[in-house]
């Protein structure tokens, strides 16, 4: 039976009512004659606090609140992908055709459509004996994605029937027999957002995400399977550079959680990512995405919900056995969010205003991340990779959000405003940013060029050096240096224009394979230590300046294949050779 109750005040979008019985911790509750859906945050004596989803206006003390005695939880089955949902799992678009552009309170309408029905093909027969989380059938859900039908994680048995055809997701595919009786299975199942969803086994990383972008890939790669944050202040990028990974990383599925967004911002995202060609399949990206658009006008309690929605989605696709990608932007309102809560509930505040249980909930997403064996007999591998963005006011890096989130991630690219301001995309500053994934990347990167790791120390040690360089330059004048620092300011302008900066809309330039990020590096290595000799023989830095590789050099980024690095590496030898027989120091 459902609790019942009356509310007794309303602060904000906190109401805080009283109940014939104690009620539980977490449990959805319907608030007032609209029915406003809230979650109970704090039992205290006698009153409830629930948090409400929706806006409260109107709401007056003495309507009744409804304790449904359920969590918060995702409906997991096919019909979620490629489609566009709240911070509660409803569908924007069937929001709209139900209410249209302003969606009216107290709309609840289930995630999964009850009415389409989807092809089950089933992979088990009768008498087979399962457990929690085996695969018993597929439906192909889109053209990009196969969803695999899964076994609730607390059930195992023998099946007793199953069948094959056109089915909605409530309707019984077949029957599991259990120690405590049939269970019916359905193609739908559900699980609690804040609860991390089971698993056999964590395994250790074993491969770098590669997104094609180079100052990423090369110099500070995220795990499969990994955290990574992107702090950075207004302008520097973090949707951007999100779009590009989400757009060509390798992985199966990506998640998107726009967590209190601009809503200009998420309209964009919302109009232009279905129209995003998946470079993988050539049709489109959204077939294999999954966007939450929360925006920053919607209640604070959506918001806060909505990046454990976005995790508890990516944790489902996971567990089927494929790699996903899980895009929080940003953790920073989510905070924000938390902050707002914590204020209307009157707890003591921590630093900047934060609760003080703040780097807690950090860690509970973060720690969300990893490379998994899964439940079931079959051994599937899946990854849930989770990159989140941070919006430090200021650019202060050192403000709560950012400082905690360093505590639980390994690879932390950090944006600079300064380097936006000049055009530089993106905008990674190279001496703030680090990677804890050195040792994966390392090992897979070798496979490819067994130089890897000593090229990428070389080139980051040059740009750290002509960092202190540039200190001296500004004093005393970049000519009054000697040849062999200006030698390294060449050799950083080089790296940052030709392997750095890389063009998200350039038609070659957005993405750049492995094999490619190898060569540039190498060939840019190649002319430092062939340069470095001479100059110290006597030629000028600026005859090495004026040699016309040093452009190509800058532009091979541009350039269809590798075929163009090695006609560079000729035309480099037979110039820097020439230019030593010129002035006899051959």
């Amino acid at each position: 039976m459902s609790l019942k109750g009356v509310i007794e005040r309303i602060n904000g979008s906190l109401v805080v009512a009283k109940f014939d019985e104690e009620p539980k911790m977490g449990d959805l509750i319907q608030v007032g004659n609209l029915k406003l859906m809230g979650e109970i945050v704090r039992l205290s004596d006698e009153s409830t606090y629930i948090q409400c989803y929706e806006a409260t206006s109107g709401l007056k003390p003495g309507e009744p609140v409804i304790d449904t005695g359920m969590p918060l939880t995702a409906e997991l089955g096919p019909g979620l992908m490629g489609t566009i949902v709240d911070g509660v799992e409803r569908s924007e678009s069937e929001l709209w055709d139900l209410t249209g552009p302003f969606v009216s309170r107290g709309t609840n309408i289930p995630p999964l459509n009850r009415d389409k029905k989807w092809h089950f093909n089933a992979k088990v027969r009768v008498g087979d004996r399962i457990s929690g989380g085996d695969v018993i059938g597929t439906v192909q859900e889109t053209t990009s994605f196969e969803h695999r039908i899964m076994v609730p994680p607390n059930q195992n048995g023998k099946i007793k029937s199953i069948k094959s055809g056109e089915f909605k997701v409530t309707d019984v595919i077949g029957e599991l027999d259990t120690d405590s009786g049939v269970v019916e299975l359905t193609m739908m199942q559900r699980w609690p957002v804040r609860r991390p969803r089971p698993i056999r086994e964590r395994l250790p990383l074993n491969q770098p995400l590669m997104t094609g972008q180079r100052v990423i890939d090369t110099f500070f790669p995220c795990a499969k399977g990994g955290a990574a944050a992107i702090p950075g202040g207004f302008g520097t990028g973090k949707t951007v550079t999100l779009q590009q990974i989400s757009k060509w990383a390798d992985a199966d599925i990506i998640v998107l959680v726009g967590c209190g967004e601009r809503g200009n911002e998420m309209a964009d995202v919302v109009n232009t990512f279905p129209e995003i060609t998946d470079p993988r399949s050539g049709r489109k990206l959204i077939e294999r995405t999954i966007i939450i658009a929360n925006v920053s006008n919607m209640p604070v309690s959506a918001r806060e919900a909505s990046i454990y929605m976005g995790i508890t989605l990516g944790e489902y696709y996971r567990d089927m056995g494929y790699d996903v990608v899980v895009l929080a932007d940003s953790t920073s309102r989510w905070a924000e969010a938390l902050r707002d809560i914590s204020g209307r509930l009157e707890e003591i505040p921590a630093e900047a205003g934060f609760p003080a249980y703040l780097a807690d909930r950090i860690a509970e997403i973060y720690e969300r991340a990893g490379r998994v064996q899964t439940l079931g007999t079959d051994e599937r591998v899946g990854s849930l990779t989770l990159l989140g963005a941070v919006s430090p006011p200021g650019s202060d890096f050192s403000e709560p959000v950012t400082t905690n989130t360093l505590r639980f991630i390994g690879t932390f690219w950090a944006l600079d405003s300064e380097l936006a301001y000049r055009r530089h995309f993106p905008a990674i500053n190279w001496l703030r940013s680090f990677t804890r994934y050195m040792g994966v990347a390392s090992e897979w990167w070798s496979n490819l060029d067994r130089d890897w790791e000593e090229m990428r120390a070389k080139a980051l040690s040059l740009l750290e050096e002509a960092s202190q360089i540039e200190e001296t330059a500004r004093i005393i004048g970049e000519k009054a240096l000697p040849d062999e620092q200006r030698l390294v300011l060449l050799m950083a302008e080089i790296f940052r224009e030709g392997f750095l900066v890389q063009g998200a809309f350039h038609e070659v330039d957005t993405y750049c394979d492995a094999d490619k990020q190898t060569k540039l590096l190498k060939i840019m290595i190649e002319f430092y230590n062939l340069s470095r000799p001479i100059i110290g023989k006597g030629i000028p830095i600026e005859k090495v300046r004026d040699l016309s590789v040093v452009k190509s050099l800058m532009r091979l980024k541009e350039e269809k294949g590798v075929e163009p690095i090695a006609e560079a590496r000729i035309k480099m030898r037979k110039e820097l050779d020439g230019l030593a027989e010129e002035y006899e120091v051959k």
